[in-house]
């Protein structure tokens, strides 16, 4: 029997509720394999920094370095909002995202056709769609140097700097047209290359990477034009690649075409497969210990977990038609009720999807 480790970081607000019952659907449909799973879990974001003053600590980090994949909940709150930048508990995902190298985050938006009226768009809007964005994570304006606040007030000056270099676009490329050609060879490009030189660059590495996977439908999008095309016909899309900064803000466009940011799982990964697993959606302090959460996006996290880095393709395919047979039972989550549905809370949509795993 083989061994593989995993570590548990349930962070803060709703995270610790729905990072239990994906701990809990990730013990049982695993219970019986041939591959066995040591959890260990380890504080991180402000619950850590309220533990050790740190919100990733160092053996936080070392944990998630020997371990071979990491299921996260979520990190934040107002309660940490007045410490120091460097202190703030989303430091936390950006050190691990840094420290793992885990340049490549994949983030699908899938709508259920029993939710698709949940959606704020008309029915034969977003009825059908499955895309997934591939964004570029550990680059970018996020990590770009130099970085500085200078001057004094009121002519202050901030600064940041979107810096790319082509081996990196060349990385995230790959990444994002090996997953096209495993799902419907479909890949779009999103940049801003009419002013911006960094996206020039971008386009014109992708553009000469066409030719390896001729399989592939290429094309280019400007960022602006694709958050309008998300809302308009977001169909037409198959996989998006795209960069730190635009993969933020369009996946959460994508992510609310499903009718809830509560379904919504996401993987980043390195170049060896090991990649750090959890929800888009973020701590929701406001309902936190409440029971009120939907734990679908990390037991969604969960599945892809099992397929992406510790290569379990049978056990995640149980947990996604678990929890499909669970919604299309009716159960939802406060985020999902509608009438007629029959409204459960986190730790019940749980118990539901529990029960659903042998159906």
């Amino acid at each position: 029997m083989t061994e593989k480790k995993i570590a548990l970081l349930p962070g803060d607000g709703i995270g610790p509720e729905v990072v239990g019952v994906a701990h809990k659907v990730l013990l049982a449909v695993t219970e019986s394999s041939s591959q066995k799973l040591v959890v260990e879990e380890a504080p991180v974001g402000g619950a850590a920094y309220d533990l050790t003053g740190e919100p990733l600590p160092q053996g936080t980090l070392d944990l998630a370095k020997k371990s071979d994949a990491i299921l996260l909940g979520a990190v934040g709150g107002p309660k940490w909002e007045s410490l120091d930048y460097a202190l703030r508990p989303e430091r936390a995902l950006l050190g691990l995202r840094a420290h793992l190298n885990l340049f490549a985050n994949l983030r699908p938006a899938v709508v259920f056709k029993e939710l698709a009226q949940a959606s704020t768009l008309k029915h034969d809007i977003v009825s059908g769609v499955d895309l997934l964005v591939v964004r570029e994570l550990t680059g970018g304006i996020y990590f770009g140097e130099p970085r500085s606040v200078t001057g004094e007030s009121p002519s202050r000056v901030g600064l940041n700097s979107m810096v790319y270099s082509e081996n990196e676009v060349v990385r995230i490329a790959k990444v994002a047209f090996e997953t096209a050609q495993k799902r419907r060879k479909k890949l779009c490009s999103v940049d801003k290359a009419n002013v911006l030189q960094v996206s020039e660059l971008w386009r014109d590495v992708v553009e000469s990477m066409k030719s390896q996977y001729s399989d592939v439908e290429v094309s280019h999008m400007y960022v602006d034009n694709a958050a309008m095309q998300l809302v308009k016909n977001p169909k037409q899309f198959d996989v998006i690649l795209t960069g730190n900064l635009f993969g933020d803000i369009l996946s959460d466009i994508a992510a609310m075409l499903t009718g809830s940011i509560g379904l919504l799982p996401s993987a980043s990964l390195n170049e060896s497969q090991k990649g750090m697993y959890e929800p888009v959606h973020g701590s929701a302090p406001d309902i936190a210990g409440q029971d009120l959460a939907n734990p679908i996006a990390t037991v969604l996290s969960t599945a892809m977990m099992l397929r992406l880095s510790l290569g379990m393709a049978s056990e995640a395919d149980r947990i996604e038609k678990a929890v499909q047979h669970v919604i299309q039972s009716g159960y939802r989550t406060p985020d999902l009720y509608e009438e007629g549905a029959t409204k459960v809370g986190c730790a019940e949509m749980g118990h539901k999807i529990l029960e659903s795993l042998d159906l």
